[in-house]
């Protein structure tokens, strides 16, 4: 009898809710599931915030499986226990500042952090103290029915050499956990994230990571041993877990989602279908499957239009004909279609064979976008420049079957022999671009992470990490594998403080070998001419419909009608307001889900209590008299949390949570921060 744990890496996400927790979908692009605070499943979310308005944590469930399907529980008759470890970690303070694909070993060793010059984040703590800079609270372990234990410092293991930052911060909410283990009324283990703190003592200097700066983002190793009462032996099962930040569009999938990533790898580097491709090498007679293969793409193109102003994008998804006709009298049509999507950039790029730097198809004087029309993993530096998304090799190779005429239309297809819930927990986060990402970044495209296909290869058990602690600076992608910490280190710190940032992109698309260019006062700015894109719309929404139904809502928001199209974040007007005020959003959701055919997602759950919005005449800017007749609509909070909470009686109990988790106003460096990643300041 084999046993595995699944999801094989697990996705838990980050809430400030003290008091409801939700469970993390099992399918690519579906909801959560509410809980009860023992993680026991209670049935389709209904809402994403408690009532003070506060986001859910949303918990990871890990199951135990037989070959045959079978899952295993305490109720089981012939299992006697069931024990789980899990060690979370963050380790951003201790590694290199945010260097979009610098570091990045697929570009090959004279890439690397050291060789590219790239500095540590806080270089004033050297040698051996920088292990100081890691949030290591030690593994937890927990067995039996409801139980729970929390990552905090009280909790640790005796004699392990615990690394948590200052409990006092000057600036934010110091981190004091890192989240919770919790087991259901069978014995399922649940993971539960931190609240979404951050906090440091120095003012923030930049959206990549700020020093002294922590945040609870994490991730690492899941254990459990498995014991019988037949003389079966006890079987050892290990599996991987993340804590990211929350998903609010969980209905609209990225066009490349991170299991897209893993199922590249994994077809390409570890032979997972051999049918397919074999040490590398894709078999040119491959039968797709359009409803496997080709609809998933064409839909998550289509669905980008609730989070995003991509028109031509919606072009892509028009069905000008038959998508699924595997005729030759239909293969014109399909060539034309693939035609549009733009092929993979070498790692390392070949001059002159750069299509990822390539926006336009073009045909005489006529032009369109090429697809998928986003940001690709690097449009904001001038080393290693990736200016446009392209599918993975995989999803273009399924593409190219398809419009050679490779492949059939059967919804009653044979899977790909990658389990549904390993599929679905990764599948919910952003795979490409990645610079760095949202949940985790482009180390992830490395197969030696990974032991097997979704599989994340461990440096060192549980137990030599009682005895050393974690490192600080090993990078996992020159090989050995990966300690807790080491998939979500890459990211921006305070996680916030990029989220607000990566959103839209001025890309220019004249020029292969540069992004950007220093002004006169030594900031950059994207070389003209350029082209407005987007990075990853469903994990960060930019454009979204007011879903307000109410006279009541409607006034709260700020009198929008309902249907507008809106700036997601209005309201947040910078990365600071973002790292107190994230919880604040809103979350996308299918008002139509029960006809797949139809969606009709709108922005719900907004604390619009927090808000306060004014039509400003564009005569205060012009001077000119006749301009008052045209009106700008301005969101902001104001400055004073008491005139807030004059506002209403669920804005007074948003702005006392502050005073709860003991919140301290964040400050900007002397110097300013400079123009964003993306080279303007416009949020309309």
């Amino acid at each position: 009898m084999e046993l595995k744990i699944h999801p094989s890496i697990g996705v838990a996400r980050l809430g400030n809710s003290t008091t409801e927790i939700c469970l993390s979908p099992d399918s690519i692009g579906g909801l959560p599931y509410d809980a009860d605070n023992s993680g026991n499943l209670i049935g389709p979310i209904t809402n994403f915030k408690d009532v003070k308005g506060l986001i859910k944590r949303q918990g990871q469930p890990f199951k135990i499986f037989q070959d045959d399907g079978q899952e295993i529980t305490l109720d089981t008759s012939n299992v006697t226990s069931i024990e789980w470890t899990v060690h979370l970690a963050n380790k951003k303070a201790a590694w290199y500042q945010y260097s979009e694909l610098q570091g990045n070993l697929l570009y090959g060793n004279e890439n690397s952090y050291e060789n590219q010059n790239i500095p540590f984040r806080n270089p004033d703590i050297t040698g051996s103290e920088r292990q100081t800079l890691i949030i290591d609270p030690g593994p937890r372990t927990i067995s039996g029915k409801l139980s729970s234990i929390g990552f905090d410092r009280e909790n640790a293991p005796a004699n392990y050499p615990v690394q948590y930052p200052n409990s006092e911060v000057k600036y934010g909410v110091a981190v004091t956990t890192l989240g919770d283990l919790l087991t259901d009324n069978s014995g399922r283990l649940i993971v539960l994230g931190g609240y979404g703190n951050a906090g440091g003592d120095l003012p923030l200097t930049s959206y990549g990571g700020s020093s002294t700066w922590h945040d609870d983002i994490s991730d690492g190793p899941v254990y459990c041993t498995v014991t019988f009462n037949d003389g079966t032996p006890p079987v050892t099962l290990s599996a991987w877990v993340i804590v990211g930040s929350p998903d609010f569009a969980p209905e609209i999938v990225n066009i490349s989602n991170l299991s897209d990533t893993m199922f590249d790898v994994g077809v390409r580097c570890f032979n997972l279908v051999p049918e397919m491709c074999i040490d590398g090498q894709y078999n040119p007679n491959y039968i797709a499957n359009f409803q496997r293969d080709i609809l998933p793409i064409i839909n998550r193109i289509s669905r980008y239009q609730w989070v995003a102003n991509v028109q031509s994008m919606m072009a892509f998804a028009s069905y000008q004909f038959d998508y699924s006709d595997p005729s030759e009298a239909n293969k014109s049509n399909r060539l034309n279609y693939a035609y549009y999507f733009r092929q993979n950039d070498g790692q390392p790029p070949v001059p002159p064979t750069l299509p990822q730097e390539q926006l336009f198809q073009t045909n005489g004087d006529n032009l369109f976008p090429m697809m998928p029309l986003n940001s690709g993993s690097n449009s904001v530096s001038n080393t290693n420049i990736m200016k446009f998304l392209a599918l993975d090799q995989t999803q273009l190779f399924l593409l190219e079957q398809w419009a050679n005429g490779y492949f059939v239309s059967n919804p009653s297809y044979q899977p790909f022999p990658v389990n549904q819930l390993d599929a679905a927990s990764v599948g919910n986060c952003v795979g490409l671009p990645m610079c760095p990402g949202i949940e985790v970044t482009w180390s992830m495209q490395n197969p030696i992470v990974y032991a097997s296909p979704y599989t994340i290869l461990q440096y060192q058990d549980e137990n030599w990490y009682l005895a050393n602690g974690l490192t600080p600076s090993r990078d996992e992608c020159e090989g050995g594998g990966c300690e807790p910490g080491d998939l979500t280190k890459r990211m921006a710190c305070p996680w916030q403080a990029d989220f607000f940032q990566c959103t839209v992109q001025y890309i220019n698309f004249t020029d292969p070998s540069v992004n950007k260019i220093k002004l006169p006062d030594g900031s950059s700015t994207p070389l003209p001419p350029t082209y407005y894109s987007y990075w990853w719309p469903p994990q960060s929404p930019w454009d979204v419909l007011v879903g307000e139904l109410t006279e009541e809502g409607q006034v709260a928001g700020g009198g929008i009608p309902a249907g507008q199209q809106m700036n997601y974040a209005r309201g947040i007007n910078s990365f600071t307001q973002m790292v107190q005020y994230w919880y604040s959003l809103g979350f996308i959701r299918d008002k139509n889900s029960y006809n797949s055919g139809f969606p009709f997602m709108l922005e719900t759950e907004r604390n619009n209590e927090i808000f306060t919005s004014k039509e400003v005449p564009v005569s205060t800017i012009s001077g000119n008299p006749e301009d008052a007749e045209t009106t700008i609509p301005v969101f902001f909070i104001e400055a004073s949390t008491s005139a807030v909470k004059r506002k209403s009686n669920k804005a007074r109990v948003l702005m006392e949570h502050f005073e709860e988790v003991g919140f301290k106003a964040i400050e900007i460096h002397s110097e300013g921060l400079g123009l964003p990643r993306s080279g303007t300041r416009n949020r309309r």
